[in-house]
């Protein structure tokens, strides 16, 4: 009786803990939908590139962009690799060049 009874009481505490500390920080901060929210955002979108250069000196660089704007293009720090002079950079050209 006594094991129940203290089994009881562990489930219980669990549960409280549950509804009061869960419950409501998914109702005021839910899971997902925080990217979407504002209408500013919603063409707004960030990804990693690779820029070249004519002696085949690679760089990543973040680009961010809006509808087909480049809001901002940031290198990234040690994403460099410089090919050899035979290198052929394996994209076709409008992937290259286009940004956004």
């Amino acid at each position: 009786m006594k094991t129940s009874t203290t089994i009881i009481i562990i489930l219980t505490l669990v549960i409280l803990a549950l509804i009061f500390f869960l419950i409501p920080t998914m109702i005021i901060t839910p899971l997902t939908g925080r990217a979407i929210n504002s209408e500013k955002n919603l063409n707004t979108y960030t990804y990693t590139k690779a820029i070249c250069n004519s002696s085949n000196y690679c760089q990543d660089n973040e680009i961010t962009c809006q509808d087909n704007q480049v809001i901002s293009i940031t290198p990234l720090t040690g994403a460099v690799v410089q090919f050899d002079s035979n290198w052929k950079d394996p994209r076709d050209e409008e992937t290259k060049e286009k940004l956004c």
